[in-house]
């Protein structure tokens, strides 16, 4: 019998084990186990049936496969941090982002932000996108302060 997380390498399966860790230290789910986001999956798949037989639109795949469900939730976990959820902020102190931070991140990822054509887009256009990429380098290095904690 093959186990359902063989699409997965150890590295892989340690960095999922502490999203789902650190999903817990900040009040997202209540159990980081995998056995339950293997529950969570199956409820979403049948909320998501249930929705399309009563013919309601459902946004995105009708029924998660494992790698799927899995991806969804660590994509769901990343955003809610980047955009500063409510639910976080109150277990978590988010780092201060100082204008200074801000103009730094831009002129040292200046290639991030350019148009089709080649242009740049001007500091105020991508400011909001800047706080969240640093949020996101911010998510990142608590997980690897998890990961090295494991070790």
């Amino acid at each position: 019998m093959t186990n359902k997380y063989d699409f997965m390498n150890e590295e892989e399966m340690k960095y999922v084990q502490a999203c789902l860790e650190f999903a817990v230290q900040l009040g997202q789910i209540a159990d980081g186990s995998l056995e339950a986001a293997e529950r969570r999956r199956i409820l979403e798949n049948e909320k998501r049936k249930e929705l399309l037989e009563k013919g309601i639109t459902v946004y995105g795949l009708s029924n998660f496969s494992v790698p799927a469900y899995i991806q969804y939730e660590l994509t769901r976990f990343r955003l809610d941090f980047v955009s500063e959820k409510p639910l976080i902020k109150r277990s978590y102190n988010y780092s201060t982002i100082t204008s200074k931070d801000m103009v730094s991140f831009w002129n040292g990822h200046r290639e991030l932000f350019t148009r089709y054509q080649g242009d740049s887009f001007s500091y105020d256009e991508v400011a909001t996108v800047i706080k969240k990429r640093i949020r996101e380098k911010e998510y990142e290095q608590e997980i690897q302060n998890i990961l090295r904690k494991q070790h």
